[in-house]
């Protein structure tokens, strides 16, 4: 009898068939005498929609809601239907007496695989592969230990309610939002909370009213120091009172009345989990989420260089100590050489922020594997954020950075000042890092506070010494309002609130992007006309991170086999059906915030103006039509009869027309359909000469211009 393995994407198949000798190719999966692998393309099987349930249910209506089924059926999905045919006709093979799951270790990988196996109604034994690297290394020894498939059902059976979940909360608020207020409005149980916070930071800031302030600084000959209200804020509001300091301090003597030295030691920051990486991806690099949960995906499937990316674990297990200076030999070539080649020739000191079995889940943090790397086979955002990654690694097993704190209080006339030095005595794990700090506060700390708190070298100094103020600088600022998330501070955030898990983070956040709720702007995230209003519009309760966070609290619960689905899942019921009724009684209105003046040619309907990579798009809201084109305004060579400027071409209900700018006169293009004036076949003429680069022939594509023109 042959062992099926079943593998979640055809590469980590091709990597399993491999090392386990299964080298007979065939066009759904891999044999050899022992194993036949084949894989799934993500998810084979899904929830089924409604009208799979019943047909009426095709047609979107408010009466039809909520939409709760009694028990959820799985269907295959369409655009995947070919594998999962492949996958279940060799499940039914005579010659197949077991299974191992070898989908990501994790919960959705684990809900894919045992949805594939309801749907084919696999009934034979199973067994589990849970690795957390795919070297060759770590694959033999996974199917040296493979567990038994029921160890992990509990994980199963949270990924189910959170399936489930999701259906019966975003589906139906979506669908009753969408025909209470006739727009495509989306809504779900972690994308409204996250939408909520960005909206509850724009209130904050749209509330702020800045205030001017002087900060008050004295150039003691051979040092400087602030004015702190008692030791505290630098900050001067009132002006007058800033300048009565400014004459009362000015060349005048003080004493030193307070010296304090300090040893401050900082230990190395802890090992990557999936969030803190992306958190530094996007704060460091420039990277979105999703951009660093590809190129992190990359590393770790293609080029076998770093464990499971999808973790949220900052500490690694006991197990592990005997193989990371294996690891540290693998990342010890070109820049990193220096910094590794010292750790191997002594004992690793590994503490309790290196290594705590209690704090490892599913997956200890993401750090390299023992694959040797080869810098130059990456490519640039691969080897940036691989950089990242071993530079961590290593500074886990470099010394604190140790500094020397020096505080100074200086009175003069009843008046008190400080001034703050440091002296680094040893930059510890700092110098793999070329001695540049990493930050790992959040980005929101207020800066006015930090005022005047600059740290410079200050010269040998004693108690009681006397200083004179050689002169007293005013410097003018103002209160600034709390800064807009960027990915970074919003990934801290949904963390902090229990929104979501550290490997559907990302795709929340660009959820919220492609749905035109919120838009990047440079760094930050900024919400567009529809989520502000989309945020009033949805369910109270499901604004709030809190709701979110407890469900996923609750699934936690189950996967660790402290809760049960079934009181889980009766909750979200009634949860629907609430909010399903708050949408229904509700009083409020919507307003599409970027109609634009267009026409749809095929349906008549008012184009939406949308934002996309490639510009401007004006799009069809009609489900049912889908047509969409550039936005970017398009100038004819006609002129306006009346102030002679170039005219706009537009597309309206009638055809193509063009109007002026400053004017507002219209013509209708080719007024006579069979003719094409020589203007418009000028212009033509340059629209496609761009194109025969291509290897195009221009005068065929002009032909075929000119013929799509008159048609």
């Amino acid at each position: 009898m042959k062992t099926l393995v079943l593998a979640e994407k055809p590469s980590v198949a091709r990597e399993i068939a491999r090392v386990m000798g299964s080298r007979d190719k065939h066009k759904s999966h891999f044999e050899g005498p022992k194993y036949i692998v084949t894989w799934a393309l993500g998810h084979l099987v899904g929830l089924a929609e409604p009208e799979d349930y019943d047909g009426k249910f095709g047609t979107w209506s408010l009466e039809d809601l909520p939409i709760l089924p009694g028990k959820m059926k799985l269907k295959v999905l369409r655009e995947s239907s070919h594998q999962y045919k492949a996958v279940a006709q060799l499940m039914r093979r005579q010659d197949i007496g077991e299974l191992i799951v070898a989908t990501d270790a994790a919960r959705e990988g684990e809900l894919l695989a045992r949805w594939i196996m309801d749907m084919a109604k696999w009934n034979k034994p199973f067994k589990r592969l849970w690795i957390s690297s795919q070297t060759d290394k770590a694959i033999k020894e996974g199917f040296a230990a493979l567990k038994p498939g029921s160890q992990y059902d509990r994980l199963y059976q949270s990924a189910r309610c959170r399936a489930e979940a999701d259906w019966m909360i975003g589906l139906n608020v979506t669908r009753a939002l969408t025909c209470k207020f006739g727009s495509p409005l989306s809504a779900g149980r972690v994308q409204t909370p996250t939408l909520g916070m960005i909206m509850q930071r724009e209130r904050e800031i749209l509330s702020f009213r800045s205030e001017e302030y002087q900060t008050l600084r004295a150039d003691l000959g051979s040092f400087e120091a602030v004015w702190r209200a008692g030791g505290g804020d630098a900050r001067i509001f009132e002006p007058a009172k800033a300048a009565d300091l400014q004459r009362k301090l000015e060349g005048r003597k003080g004493r030193i009345v307070g010296l304090s030295k300090s040893e401050k030691q900082v230990p190395h920051p802890q090992a990557y989990d999936l969030t803190e990486l992306q958190r530094d991806a996007n704060r460091m690099l420039g990277f979105s989420a999703k951009q660093t949960s590809n190129v992190l995906q990359r590393l770790y499937e293609q080029h076998k260089l770093v464990t499971y990316p999808r973790t949220d674990s900052r500490y690694l297990t006991s197990d592990m100590a005997d193989t990371l200076k294996e690891r540290l030999t693998s990342v010890a070539v070109g820049p990193y050489a220096p910094l590794a080649r010292p750790l191997l020739k002594k004992p690793l000191k590994l503490g309790k922020r290196v290594i705590d079995d209690s704090k490892v889940t599913d997956h200890h943090a993401i750090i390299p594997t023992e694959q040797t790397v080869i810098l130059n086979a990456l490519n640039t955002e691969e080897r940036k954020l691989y950089d990242l990654i071993v530079r961590r690694f290593i500074s886990l097993f470099y010394p604190p950075a140790r500094f020397d704190n020096v505080s100074v209080t200086v009175e003069i006339d009843g008046e008190k000042l400080y001034a703050k030095g440091v002296t680094i005595r040893d930059s510890g794990w700092r110098a793999v890092y070329d001695g540049q700090a990493v930050d790992e506060s959040d980005e929101d700390e207020d800066r006015e506070d930090r005022e005047g708190n600059g740290e410079a070298a200050l010269p040998e100094l004693k108690e009681g010494e006397t200083v004179t103020v050689k002169r007293c600088l005013l410097r003018s600022g103002r209160t600034q309002p709390p800064k807009r998330y960027t990915e970074a501070a919003l990934l801290t955030q949904m963390e902090k609130h229990g929104l979501g898990t550290p490997a559907t983070r990302a795709d929340i956040i660009e959820k919220l992007v492609s749905s035109d709720t919120i838009e990047r702007q440079g760094s930050v995230l900024h919400p567009t006309g529809k989520g502000k209003q989309l945020i009033e519009l949805a369910p109270a309760d499901l604004r709030s991170p809190e709701l979110t966070a407890k469900w996923e609290a609750e699934l936690e619960r189950i996967a660790r086999g402290q809760g049960k689905p079934d009181p889980f899942l009766g909750g979200i019921r009634k949860m629907a059906e609430d909010l399903v009724r708050g949408v229904k009684n509700s009083e409020a209105t919507y307003k599409p915030h970027n109609v634009s003046n267009s026409h749809c040619p095929d349906c008549g309907t008012r184009l939406l103006e949308k934002k996309s990579k490639r510009g401007l798009l004006l799009v069809c809201p009609n489900e049912d039509c889908g047509y969409r084109r550039s936005g970017e305004k398009q100038l004819s060579n006609r002129r306006c009869p009346q102030c002679h400027k170039k005219m706009e071409l537009k597309e309206g209900k009638a055809g193509l027309y063009v109007q002026c700018l400053s004017c507002g006169i219209t013509e209708v293009v080719n007024k006579d359909a069979k003719h094409v004036n020589k203007r418009e076949q000028q212009k033509l003429v340059k629209q496609y000469a761009k194109q025969e680069s291509l290897g195009n022939n221009l005068g065929d594509l002009l032909k075929a211009a000119l013929e799509k023109k008159n048609e």
